[in-house]
């Protein structure tokens, strides 16, 4: 093997390439290697972090949901119970409404009785008294008895 200036020259000129690239250009590359791993690293715990977001998120969501669940359903019983209520009052108002009218019908059916006693006391009155006008005007015998008792029968109905 010859050793001659030209490959003396590519060795010397290999090695300022070397020396220049590890002292240029190298740190430019490793600077942007290690500003690419930080951006990386910095996406992945933005990543993870928001993972964490989203499971903290979906952790509030499904408590919200659980709280609204049991608002309705205590609204749902609170309109049930007072539902029960207006109709137990209803119902409470509605007797007491048939004991009033019970208790004036009976008030006006004790009214009507007592006027068709004193009605029929009055007609019962007159009714003797024409009869006894009728038996003193003339004398009774039996037969003038029955036809007058049927009479007085005939005149009530």
């Amino acid at each position: 093997m010859d050793l001659n200036a030209t490959l003396l020259g590519q060795m010397i000129t290999f090695a300022i390439f070397v020396w220049f690239t590890m002292r240029v250009i190298w740190p430019l590359l490793t600077a942007q290697l290690d500003a690419r791993k930080k951006i990386i690293a910095d996406g992945l715990a933005a990543a993870e972090e928001g993972r964490k977001i989203l499971e903290t998120a979906e952790q509030t969501a499904k408590n919200k949901i659980h709280e609204a669940k049991l608002h309705c359903y205590k609204l749902l019983e609170d309109a049930d119970q007072q539902s029960t209520l207006i109709l137990e009052n209803a119902r409470q108002v509605a007797r007491q409404e048939r004991e009033e009218i019970i208790a004036s019908a009976q008030v006006a059916i004790d009214r009507a009785v007592i006027k068709a006693k004193h009605d029929l006391q009055s007609k019962v009155t007159d009714l003797a008294m024409l009869g006894a006008e009728k038996i003193l005007q003339r004398s009774v015998n039996q037969q003038d008895h029955e036809k007058m008792l049927q009479e007085l029968a005939k005149s009530l109905v």
